[in-house]
């Protein structure tokens, strides 16, 4: 009887040995266990947050709208060539919201300030061109300085960038169909007085330099450039814009 019960005493902790050996394992991939903290950092989404000018404690860096940040506005004031004179003012409304770090903000509908910096009409030859600057964007906590410059317009305009070219819408041109056909017209005008005069070299001559000169005067001829209220422009920031009061 007594050998029988050391037996079972021996059995009986080898079993709970393996239990807590077994309990143990299972155990240890919760380990470690994240902090608050560390969890709050790896959050995928971030609150937005709308920017109210204040630093809040937090780097400058957090509050900039980064360069190359492409956006919507709408014109508050027409805009052309015909009768515009330099340094007219001119307003703007941003139609999305300007994104920062950290989720951070600024709601649409932001006013933005500008200037007409050069105008070059139509005329008899070549495009109407008009040069925009941006100065300031009005916000509920300031008015904050803004370098921005249009990427693209609506309609038959054109944008020019690069060097010396920044800002510039450039209007419409006749097309190339356009100039054909008035050449073609030019060509029957210009050889009238060849065939008149029975003359074959004279006509072909005529027709030519009538063609040659209809053509330039067509292509040449610029159309006054006219931006409606309420049309849309991009903007591209040129430099970081910082959401804090100045």
């Amino acid at each position: 009887m007594e050998r029988k019960n050391v037996s079972s005493v021996t059995m009986g902790v080898a079993i709970l040995a393996a239990t807590l050996s077994l309990g143990a394992t299972c155990k240890a991939p919760e380990q470690p266990q994240e902090t608050p903290r560390e969890a709050t950092a790896q959050a995928p989404d971030q609150p937005r947050q709308k920017a109210d000018g204040e630093q809040h404690g937090l780097p400058i860096e957090t509050y900039a709208v980064a360069p190359g940040t492409k956006f919507l506005v709408r014109l508050e004031d027409e805009l052309g060539t015909k009768g515009t004179q330099e340094n007219a003012k001119f307003r703007v409304k941003t139609l999305e919201p300007l994104e920062a770090g950290s989720g951070i903000y600024l709601p649409a509908g932001a006013e933005i300030h500008g200037h007409i910096s050069h105008v070059e009409p139509a005329g008899v030859a070549g495009r109407a061109k008009l040069w925009l600057t941006f100065d300031e964007i009005h916000t509920k906590f300031g008015d904050l300085p803004i370098v921005a410059e249009v990427v693209s317009v609506p309609g038959d305009h054109s944008v020019k960038s690069g060097p010396q070219k920044e800002g510039l819408i450039e209007g419409r041109s006749s097309t190339q169909q356009d100039a054909a056909q008035a050449a073609a017209g030019g060509a029957v005008i210009g050889a009238v007085k060849g065939v008149k005069d029975k003359d074959k070299k004279e006509a072909a001559e005529g027709a030519a330099l009538g063609a040659l000169t209809a053509y330039l005067m067509e292509s040449g001829r610029g159309h006054e450039l006219n931006l409606p209220k309420g049309a849309k422009l991009e903007l591209e920031l040129e430099r970081a814009l910082y959401l804090l009061k100045k």
